[in-house]
Protein backbone atom coordinates (compact mmCIF):
# COMPACT_ATOMS: atom_id res chain seq x y z
CA UNK A 1 0.00 0.00 0.00
CA UNK A 2 1.14 3.53 -0.95
CA UNK A 3 1.90 5.29 2.26
CA UNK A 4 0.83 9.11 2.46
CA UNK A 5 3.70 11.49 0.59
CA UNK A 6 5.13 13.60 3.33
CA UNK A 7 8.69 14.85 2.01
CA UNK A 8 7.01 16.53 -0.99
CA UNK A 9 6.08 20.13 -1.44
CA UNK A 10 5.59 19.32 -5.13
CA UNK A 11 4.77 16.86 -6.99
CA UNK A 12 6.37 15.03 -9.83
CA UNK A 13 5.59 17.02 -12.77
CA UNK A 14 7.48 17.18 -15.45
CA UNK A 15 8.40 21.48 -16.20
CA UNK A 16 7.78 23.43 -18.78
CA UNK A 17 11.06 22.79 -21.01
CA UNK A 18 12.76 21.14 -23.67
CA UNK A 19 10.33 18.10 -24.43
CA UNK A 20 12.69 14.61 -23.58
CA UNK A 21 14.91 13.56 -26.77
CA UNK A 22 17.38 11.89 -28.71
CA UNK A 23 19.52 15.02 -27.31
CA UNK A 24 19.04 14.06 -23.26
CA UNK A 25 20.03 10.38 -24.18
CA UNK A 26 23.07 11.32 -26.45
CA UNK A 27 24.07 13.89 -23.67
CA UNK A 28 23.58 11.26 -20.83
CA UNK A 29 25.19 8.91 -22.57
CA UNK A 30 28.86 10.87 -23.07
CA UNK A 31 28.30 10.39 -18.74
CA UNK A 32 29.79 7.32 -18.61
CA UNK A 33 31.65 7.50 -22.15
CA UNK A 34 33.70 10.14 -20.08
CA UNK A 35 33.73 7.92 -16.93
CA UNK A 36 35.13 4.75 -18.68
CA UNK A 37 37.42 6.23 -20.67
CA UNK A 38 38.76 6.80 -16.86
CA UNK A 39 37.62 3.69 -15.56
CA UNK A 40 38.94 1.49 -18.20
CA UNK A 41 42.21 2.37 -17.69
CA UNK A 42 42.28 1.74 -14.30
CA UNK A 43 40.31 -1.42 -14.26
CA UNK A 44 42.72 -3.11 -16.72
CA UNK A 45 45.89 -1.80 -15.75
CA UNK A 46 45.70 -0.15 -12.71
CA UNK A 47 46.70 -3.05 -10.68
CA UNK A 48 49.47 -4.21 -13.08
CA UNK A 49 50.38 -1.38 -12.47
CA UNK A 50 51.49 -0.89 -9.35
CA UNK A 51 52.92 -5.04 -9.47
CA UNK A 52 54.74 -4.49 -12.50
CA UNK A 53 56.04 -0.56 -12.45
CA UNK A 54 55.86 0.34 -8.81
CA UNK A 55 57.01 -3.36 -7.40
CA UNK A 56 54.36 -3.00 -4.90
CA UNK A 57 53.45 -6.58 -3.53
CA UNK A 58 49.89 -8.25 -4.06
CA UNK A 59 48.87 -8.13 -0.45
CA UNK A 60 49.64 -4.41 -0.15
CA UNK A 61 47.47 -3.68 -3.11
CA UNK A 62 44.92 -5.87 -1.82
CA UNK A 63 44.94 -3.90 1.52
CA UNK A 64 45.33 -0.57 -0.53
CA UNK A 65 41.87 -1.79 -2.39
CA UNK A 66 40.01 -2.91 0.16
CA UNK A 67 40.35 0.09 2.64
CA UNK A 68 40.52 2.98 -0.11
CA UNK A 69 36.90 1.42 -1.56
CA UNK A 70 35.16 0.86 2.07
CA UNK A 71 36.15 4.38 3.18
CA UNK A 72 34.99 6.05 -0.02
CA UNK A 73 31.96 3.38 0.09
CA UNK A 74 30.48 5.29 2.41
CA UNK A 75 31.25 8.90 0.53
CA UNK A 76 28.82 7.52 -1.93
CA UNK A 77 25.65 7.48 0.86
CA UNK A 78 27.12 11.02 2.31
CA UNK A 79 27.42 12.43 -1.47
CA UNK A 80 23.88 10.99 -2.04
CA UNK A 81 22.35 12.71 0.93
CA UNK A 82 23.88 15.67 0.28
CA UNK A 83 22.84 15.68 -3.42
CA UNK A 84 19.32 15.05 -2.04
CA UNK A 85 19.32 18.29 0.28
CA UNK A 86 20.76 20.56 -2.02
CA UNK A 87 18.55 23.51 -3.06
CA UNK A 88 16.74 23.01 -6.42
CA UNK A 89 18.62 25.51 -8.70
CA UNK A 90 17.13 26.66 -12.48
CA UNK A 91 20.00 23.85 -13.73
CA UNK A 92 18.14 21.37 -11.42
CA UNK A 93 19.54 19.75 -8.07
CA UNK A 94 22.21 17.47 -9.75
CA UNK A 95 23.19 19.22 -13.03
CA UNK A 96 25.80 22.01 -10.72
CA UNK A 97 27.42 19.19 -8.93
CA UNK A 98 28.79 17.51 -12.38
CA UNK A 99 29.96 20.80 -13.41
CA UNK A 100 32.41 21.55 -10.64
CA UNK A 101 33.53 17.83 -9.51
CA UNK A 102 34.23 17.19 -13.05
CA UNK A 103 37.81 19.10 -12.82
CA UNK A 104 39.50 17.32 -8.77
CA UNK A 105 38.24 14.05 -10.58
CA UNK A 106 40.03 14.59 -13.88
CA UNK A 107 42.95 15.73 -11.95
CA UNK A 108 43.35 13.17 -9.39
CA UNK A 109 43.99 10.45 -12.45
CA UNK A 110 47.22 12.53 -14.17
CA UNK A 111 48.48 12.70 -10.32
CA UNK A 112 48.06 8.81 -9.92
CA UNK A 113 50.36 7.70 -13.60
CA UNK A 114 52.99 9.84 -12.56
CA UNK A 115 56.28 8.70 -13.37
CA UNK A 116 58.29 9.68 -10.84
CA UNK A 117 56.44 7.91 -8.26
CA UNK A 118 58.38 4.99 -9.53
CA UNK A 119 61.64 6.34 -7.61
CA UNK A 120 60.37 6.90 -4.52
CA UNK A 121 61.38 5.15 -1.20
CA UNK A 122 59.00 2.25 -0.17
CA UNK A 123 57.00 3.59 2.78
CA UNK A 124 56.72 7.01 0.66
CA UNK A 125 55.49 4.71 -2.74
CA UNK A 126 53.20 3.11 -0.44
CA UNK A 127 52.21 6.19 1.25
CA UNK A 128 51.41 8.22 -2.38
CA UNK A 129 49.33 5.18 -3.66
CA UNK A 130 46.90 5.15 -0.72
CA UNK A 131 46.11 8.47 -0.60
CA UNK A 132 45.98 9.07 -4.52
CA UNK A 133 43.64 6.31 -4.32
CA UNK A 134 41.46 7.03 -1.87
CA UNK A 135 40.56 11.24 -3.07
CA UNK A 136 40.42 9.34 -6.34
CA UNK A 137 37.75 7.38 -4.85
CA UNK A 138 35.74 10.41 -2.85
CA UNK A 139 35.93 12.44 -6.02
CA UNK A 140 34.49 9.92 -8.25
CA UNK A 141 31.61 10.01 -6.08
CA UNK A 142 31.12 13.52 -6.08
CA UNK A 143 30.29 13.42 -10.20
CA UNK A 144 28.97 9.95 -10.21
CA UNK A 145 26.44 9.69 -7.70
CA UNK A 146 24.97 13.01 -9.09
CA UNK A 147 25.42 11.80 -12.73
CA UNK A 148 23.49 8.29 -11.56
CA UNK A 149 20.92 10.45 -9.77
CA UNK A 150 20.03 12.59 -12.77
CA UNK A 151 18.45 9.87 -14.90
CA UNK A 152 15.62 9.72 -12.93
CA UNK A 153 15.13 13.82 -12.58
CA UNK A 154 15.19 14.47 -15.98
CA UNK A 155 11.89 12.54 -17.12
CA UNK A 156 9.29 10.47 -15.37
CA UNK A 157 8.40 8.33 -18.28
CA UNK A 158 9.55 4.83 -17.32
CA UNK A 159 10.17 4.22 -20.91
CA UNK A 160 12.91 7.40 -21.10
CA UNK A 161 14.23 5.91 -18.43
CA UNK A 162 14.70 2.49 -19.67
CA UNK A 163 16.10 4.60 -22.92
CA UNK A 164 18.57 6.68 -20.54
CA UNK A 165 19.93 2.91 -19.02
CA UNK A 166 20.45 1.52 -22.38
CA UNK A 167 22.24 5.07 -23.55
CA UNK A 168 24.01 5.04 -20.95
CA UNK A 169 25.42 0.97 -21.15
CA UNK A 170 26.61 1.63 -24.72
CA UNK A 171 28.65 5.08 -23.67
CA UNK A 172 30.52 2.50 -21.01
CA UNK A 173 30.72 0.09 -23.29
CA UNK A 174 32.41 2.57 -25.91
CA UNK A 175 34.51 4.20 -23.52
CA UNK A 176 36.06 1.29 -21.62
CA UNK A 177 35.64 -1.28 -24.85
CA UNK A 178 38.09 1.56 -26.35
CA UNK A 179 40.42 1.82 -24.25
CA UNK A 180 40.39 -1.72 -23.68
CA UNK A 181 41.13 -2.38 -27.06
CA UNK A 182 43.49 0.13 -27.94
CA UNK A 183 45.77 1.00 -24.64
CA UNK A 184 47.32 -2.76 -25.07
CA UNK A 185 48.65 -2.23 -28.54
CA UNK A 186 50.07 1.21 -27.08
CA UNK A 187 51.28 0.13 -23.25
CA UNK A 188 53.17 -2.48 -23.99
CA UNK A 189 57.10 -3.33 -24.95
CA UNK A 190 58.95 -5.78 -25.30
CA UNK A 191 62.17 -6.81 -23.86
CA UNK A 192 65.23 -8.95 -25.61
CA UNK A 193 63.78 -12.17 -24.43
CA UNK A 194 60.51 -11.30 -26.13
CA UNK A 195 58.56 -10.76 -22.48
CA UNK A 196 55.42 -8.52 -23.15
CA UNK A 197 56.56 -5.40 -20.44
CA UNK A 198 54.23 -2.32 -19.11
CA UNK A 199 56.04 0.57 -19.89
CA UNK A 200 55.09 3.42 -17.12
CA UNK A 201 55.76 6.12 -18.95
CA UNK A 202 53.52 5.23 -21.92
CA UNK A 203 50.69 4.66 -19.65
CA UNK A 204 50.70 8.13 -17.96
CA UNK A 205 50.69 9.82 -22.07
CA UNK A 206 47.58 7.66 -22.14
CA UNK A 207 46.33 8.83 -18.65
CA UNK A 208 46.50 12.19 -20.29
CA UNK A 209 44.65 11.36 -23.21
CA UNK A 210 41.87 9.29 -21.58
CA UNK A 211 41.50 12.52 -18.97
CA UNK A 212 41.22 14.96 -22.11
CA UNK A 213 38.83 12.73 -23.73
CA UNK A 214 36.72 12.51 -20.83
CA UNK A 215 36.78 16.34 -19.97
CA UNK A 216 34.78 16.68 -23.24
CA UNK A 217 32.56 14.11 -22.70
CA UNK A 218 31.71 15.60 -19.03
CA UNK A 219 30.94 19.28 -21.02
CA UNK A 220 28.44 17.65 -23.56
CA UNK A 221 26.75 16.04 -20.76
CA UNK A 222 26.08 19.26 -18.95
CA UNK A 223 25.27 20.98 -21.86
CA UNK A 224 22.98 18.48 -23.42
CA UNK A 225 20.89 17.33 -20.97
CA UNK A 226 17.94 18.39 -18.74
CA UNK A 227 16.32 18.33 -15.19
CA UNK A 228 12.90 18.02 -15.85
CA UNK A 229 11.38 16.39 -12.85
CA UNK A 230 12.05 18.56 -10.20
CA UNK A 231 10.90 17.73 -6.30
CA UNK A 232 10.91 20.75 -3.54
CA UNK A 233 11.62 19.60 0.17
CA UNK A 234 8.97 20.76 2.76
CA UNK A 235 11.72 19.00 5.23
CA UNK A 236 14.50 16.56 5.66
CA UNK A 237 13.18 13.35 6.60
CA UNK A 238 15.35 12.03 9.66
CA UNK A 239 18.34 9.68 8.33
CA UNK A 240 17.43 6.61 10.78
CA UNK A 241 13.94 7.12 9.35
CA UNK A 242 15.44 7.02 5.91
CA UNK A 243 17.63 4.23 6.53
CA UNK A 244 15.22 2.20 8.25
CA UNK A 245 12.46 2.23 4.70
CA UNK A 246 15.47 1.56 2.65
CA UNK A 247 16.35 -1.86 4.47
CA UNK A 248 13.02 -2.73 4.89
CA UNK A 249 12.58 -2.26 1.16
CA UNK A 250 12.68 -5.63 -0.42
CA UNK A 251 13.20 -4.93 -3.94
CA UNK A 252 16.23 -2.47 -2.54
CA UNK A 253 17.84 -5.54 -0.87
CA UNK A 254 17.89 -7.81 -3.31
CA UNK A 255 19.17 -5.38 -6.31
CA UNK A 256 22.09 -4.09 -3.68
CA UNK A 257 23.20 -8.08 -3.08
CA UNK A 258 22.70 -8.87 -7.06
CA UNK A 259 24.69 -6.01 -8.56
CA UNK A 260 27.39 -6.17 -5.37
CA UNK A 261 27.64 -9.70 -6.67
CA UNK A 262 28.24 -8.52 -10.16
CA UNK A 263 30.37 -5.90 -9.56
CA UNK A 264 32.40 -8.11 -7.97
CA UNK A 265 32.70 -10.73 -10.62
CA UNK A 266 33.48 -8.11 -13.43
CA UNK A 267 35.99 -6.23 -11.24
CA UNK A 268 37.76 -9.34 -10.72
CA UNK A 269 37.58 -10.28 -14.11
CA UNK A 270 39.40 -7.09 -14.85
CA UNK A 271 42.32 -8.20 -13.18
CA UNK A 272 42.53 -11.98 -13.91
CA UNK A 273 41.62 -11.44 -17.72
CA UNK A 274 44.70 -8.63 -17.56
CA UNK A 275 47.12 -11.34 -15.81
CA UNK A 276 45.73 -14.37 -17.74
CA UNK A 277 46.24 -13.15 -21.15
CA UNK A 278 49.43 -11.54 -20.10
CA UNK A 279 51.21 -14.74 -18.51
CA UNK A 280 48.95 -17.86 -19.21
CA UNK A 281 48.14 -16.59 -23.12
CA UNK A 282 50.97 -15.03 -23.45
CA UNK A 283 49.19 -12.42 -26.09
CA UNK A 284 48.25 -8.52 -25.44
CA UNK A 285 46.50 -8.78 -28.95
CA UNK A 286 44.06 -11.48 -27.18
CA UNK A 287 43.87 -9.19 -24.07
CA UNK A 288 42.93 -6.20 -26.31
CA UNK A 289 39.96 -8.42 -28.13
CA UNK A 290 38.91 -9.87 -24.78
CA UNK A 291 38.76 -6.19 -23.01
CA UNK A 292 36.54 -5.45 -26.24
CA UNK A 293 34.43 -8.41 -25.89
CA UNK A 294 33.75 -7.39 -22.00
CA UNK A 295 32.04 -4.27 -23.35
CA UNK A 296 31.56 -4.95 -27.11
CA UNK A 297 28.82 -7.54 -26.38
CA UNK A 298 26.60 -4.39 -24.54
CA UNK A 299 26.69 -2.17 -27.78
CA UNK A 300 25.59 -5.50 -29.47
CA UNK A 301 22.93 -6.14 -27.60
CA UNK A 302 21.49 -2.75 -27.27
CA UNK A 303 19.48 -1.99 -30.03
CA UNK A 304 17.04 -5.27 -28.65
CA UNK A 305 17.65 -4.60 -25.37
CA UNK A 306 14.22 -2.46 -25.02
CA UNK A 307 12.75 -5.22 -26.73
CA UNK A 308 13.71 -7.92 -24.51
CA UNK A 309 12.66 -5.61 -21.99
CA UNK A 310 9.33 -4.68 -23.28
CA UNK A 311 8.19 -8.38 -24.31
CA UNK A 312 9.83 -10.43 -21.19
CA UNK A 313 10.88 -7.71 -18.08
CA UNK A 314 14.10 -6.93 -16.84
CA UNK A 315 14.37 -9.10 -13.83
CA UNK A 316 13.07 -12.24 -16.55
CA UNK A 317 15.35 -11.68 -19.27
CA UNK A 318 18.38 -10.55 -16.68
CA UNK A 319 18.27 -13.55 -15.20
CA UNK A 320 18.39 -15.77 -17.96
CA UNK A 321 21.61 -14.05 -19.25
CA UNK A 322 23.12 -14.51 -15.81
CA UNK A 323 22.26 -18.15 -15.96
CA UNK A 324 23.63 -18.24 -19.28
CA UNK A 325 26.71 -16.46 -18.50
CA UNK A 326 27.55 -18.70 -15.19
CA UNK A 327 27.09 -21.92 -17.54
CA UNK A 328 29.50 -20.58 -20.13
CA UNK A 329 32.39 -19.94 -17.84
CA UNK A 330 31.77 -23.07 -16.14
CA UNK A 331 32.63 -24.94 -19.52
CA UNK A 332 35.96 -23.07 -20.27
CA UNK A 333 36.82 -23.77 -16.93
CA UNK A 334 36.24 -28.03 -17.95
CA UNK A 335 38.01 -27.55 -21.18
CA UNK A 336 41.16 -26.08 -20.19
CA UNK A 337 41.80 -23.95 -23.04
CA UNK A 338 45.44 -23.79 -24.21
CA UNK A 339 44.84 -21.67 -27.86
CA UNK A 340 44.35 -17.69 -26.63
CA UNK A 341 41.54 -17.42 -29.78
CA UNK A 342 39.67 -20.47 -29.15
CA UNK A 343 39.04 -19.24 -25.85
CA UNK A 344 37.94 -15.85 -26.92
CA UNK A 345 35.53 -17.69 -28.77
CA UNK A 346 33.60 -18.67 -26.26
CA UNK A 347 34.21 -15.71 -23.77
CA UNK A 348 32.28 -13.52 -25.91
CA UNK A 349 29.20 -15.52 -25.61
CA UNK A 350 30.05 -15.33 -21.88
CA UNK A 351 29.81 -11.58 -21.96
CA UNK A 352 26.83 -11.74 -23.35
CA UNK A 353 25.18 -12.63 -20.33
CA UNK A 354 26.71 -9.97 -18.11
CA UNK A 355 25.97 -7.73 -20.60
CA UNK A 356 22.65 -8.22 -20.85
CA UNK A 357 22.31 -7.39 -16.81
CA UNK A 358 24.70 -4.40 -17.03
CA UNK A 359 22.20 -2.41 -19.75
CA UNK A 360 19.44 -2.69 -17.19
CA UNK A 361 20.75 -2.16 -14.24
CA UNK A 362 20.55 1.66 -14.40
CA UNK A 363 17.26 1.21 -15.06
CA UNK A 364 16.96 -1.86 -12.42
CA UNK A 365 17.43 1.30 -10.36
CA UNK A 366 14.63 4.16 -11.17
CA UNK A 367 12.38 1.07 -11.24
CA UNK A 368 13.66 0.30 -7.22
CA UNK A 369 13.66 4.38 -6.65
CA UNK A 370 9.88 4.71 -8.28
CA UNK A 371 9.21 1.06 -5.63
CA UNK A 372 10.70 3.36 -3.21
CA UNK A 373 8.60 5.80 -3.23
CA UNK A 374 5.40 3.33 -3.34
CA UNK A 375 6.40 1.59 -0.76
CA UNK A 376 7.43 4.85 1.93
CA UNK A 377 6.42 7.75 0.46
CA UNK A 378 9.84 8.88 0.24
CA UNK A 379 11.42 10.48 -3.20
CA UNK A 380 14.92 10.47 -2.25
CA UNK A 381 16.43 9.80 -5.99
CA UNK A 382 20.32 10.13 -4.46
CA UNK A 383 19.81 8.54 -1.42
CA UNK A 384 18.84 5.35 -2.79
CA UNK A 385 21.10 5.78 -5.91
CA UNK A 386 23.99 6.05 -3.46
CA UNK A 387 23.22 3.29 -1.09
CA UNK A 388 23.25 1.02 -4.26
CA UNK A 389 26.61 3.00 -5.58
CA UNK A 390 27.68 1.84 -1.96
CA UNK A 391 27.12 -1.81 -2.58
CA UNK A 392 28.95 -1.47 -5.93
CA UNK A 393 32.09 0.14 -3.89
CA UNK A 394 31.50 -2.65 -1.69
CA UNK A 395 31.63 -5.34 -3.87
CA UNK A 396 34.64 -2.98 -5.76
CA UNK A 397 36.44 -3.48 -2.38
CA UNK A 398 35.92 -7.35 -2.21
CA UNK A 399 37.16 -7.72 -5.78
CA UNK A 400 40.15 -5.26 -4.82
CA UNK A 401 41.51 -6.91 -1.88
CA UNK A 402 40.34 -10.53 -2.98
CA UNK A 403 42.49 -9.61 -6.51
CA UNK A 404 45.20 -8.72 -4.76
CA UNK A 405 45.33 -11.88 -2.36
CA UNK A 406 44.80 -14.00 -5.08
CA UNK A 407 47.78 -12.99 -6.96
CA UNK A 408 50.14 -13.91 -3.65
CA UNK A 409 47.76 -17.13 -3.23
CA UNK A 410 48.44 -18.50 -5.92
CA UNK A 411 52.16 -17.15 -5.73
CA UNK A 412 52.52 -14.66 -8.94
CA UNK A 413 55.78 -13.09 -8.66
CA UNK A 414 55.74 -9.20 -9.01
CA UNK A 415 58.67 -7.62 -10.75
CA UNK A 416 59.48 -3.82 -11.88
CA UNK A 417 61.00 -4.92 -14.47
CA UNK A 418 58.26 -7.45 -15.50
CA UNK A 419 60.03 -10.35 -16.67
CA UNK A 420 60.03 -12.80 -14.23
CA UNK A 421 58.51 -16.47 -15.64
CA UNK A 422 55.84 -17.56 -13.67
CA UNK A 423 55.59 -21.23 -12.78
CA UNK A 424 53.18 -23.39 -14.80
CA UNK A 425 51.37 -24.08 -11.19
CA UNK A 426 50.89 -20.23 -11.40
CA UNK A 427 49.21 -20.34 -14.86
CA UNK A 428 47.35 -22.97 -14.20
CA UNK A 429 45.91 -21.42 -10.90
CA UNK A 430 45.41 -18.15 -13.12
CA UNK A 431 43.30 -19.71 -15.74
CA UNK A 432 41.08 -21.49 -12.98
CA UNK A 433 40.47 -18.34 -10.76
CA UNK A 434 39.29 -16.50 -13.88
CA UNK A 435 36.85 -19.07 -14.95
CA UNK A 436 35.68 -20.69 -11.77
CA UNK A 437 35.24 -17.48 -9.78
CA UNK A 438 32.53 -15.95 -12.67
CA UNK A 439 30.98 -19.26 -13.01
CA UNK A 440 30.09 -19.70 -9.38
CA UNK A 441 29.47 -15.12 -8.61
CA UNK A 442 27.13 -15.26 -11.57
CA UNK A 443 25.28 -18.47 -10.33
CA UNK A 444 24.57 -16.58 -6.89
CA UNK A 445 23.27 -13.75 -8.39
CA UNK A 446 20.59 -15.29 -10.83
CA UNK A 447 19.27 -17.48 -8.09
CA UNK A 448 18.88 -13.85 -6.05
CA UNK A 449 17.57 -12.25 -8.97
CA UNK A 450 14.90 -14.75 -9.16
CA UNK A 451 14.22 -16.04 -6.25
CA UNK A 452 14.20 -12.73 -3.84
CA UNK A 453 13.74 -9.20 -6.44
CA UNK A 454 10.30 -8.76 -6.58
CA UNK A 455 9.93 -6.60 -8.88
CA UNK A 456 8.93 -8.39 -12.59
CA UNK A 457 6.86 -6.82 -15.22
CA UNK A 458 3.49 -7.22 -13.77
CA UNK A 459 4.83 -5.78 -10.55
CA UNK A 460 6.86 -2.66 -12.42
CA UNK A 461 3.06 -1.76 -14.22
CA UNK A 462 1.35 -1.65 -11.26
CA UNK A 463 3.78 0.30 -9.95
CA UNK A 464 4.03 2.77 -12.62
CA UNK A 465 -0.13 3.10 -12.86
CA UNK A 466 -0.04 3.88 -9.27
CA UNK A 467 2.57 6.92 -9.07
CA UNK A 468 0.76 8.12 -12.19
CA UNK A 469 -2.35 8.40 -10.64
CA UNK A 470 -1.26 10.05 -7.25
CA UNK A 471 0.89 12.02 -9.03
CA UNK A 472 -2.47 13.22 -11.34
CA UNK A 473 -4.88 13.59 -8.46
CA UNK A 474 -2.10 15.73 -6.56
CA UNK A 475 -1.83 18.05 -9.76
Amino acid sequence: MMKKTVNLASTLNDIEQRPFGLRDKIGYMFGDLGNCFILGLLNAFLTIYYTNVLGISGAMIGILFLTARFIDAFADVTVGRMADMTKLTKEGRFRPWIRWAKWPFCLIIIIIFLPVVKGFPEMIKIGYIFVTYLLYGIFLSCFNIPYGSLASAMSSNPDHRASLSIYRSVGSAIGAGGVGFILPLIVYTTSETGKKLLSGTRLFYCAIGCVILSFICYLLLYKMTTERVRVEKKENVKLSVLLKGMVTDRALMALVIVDLVVVVTTSLLGVTTTYMFTDYFQSNQALSIALLFTYGTTVILAPIAKWLNTKFGKKEASTVALFFAAGMYLLMYLLHLHNAWLYLTLLLFATFGTAMFNLMIWAFITDVIDNHQYVTGMREDGTVYGVNSFARKVGQAIAGGAGGFLLSIIGYKSSTSGGTAQSEVVLNRIYAAANLIPFALLLIAGVVLFFWYPLNKKKINEVDAELVRINEKQQ
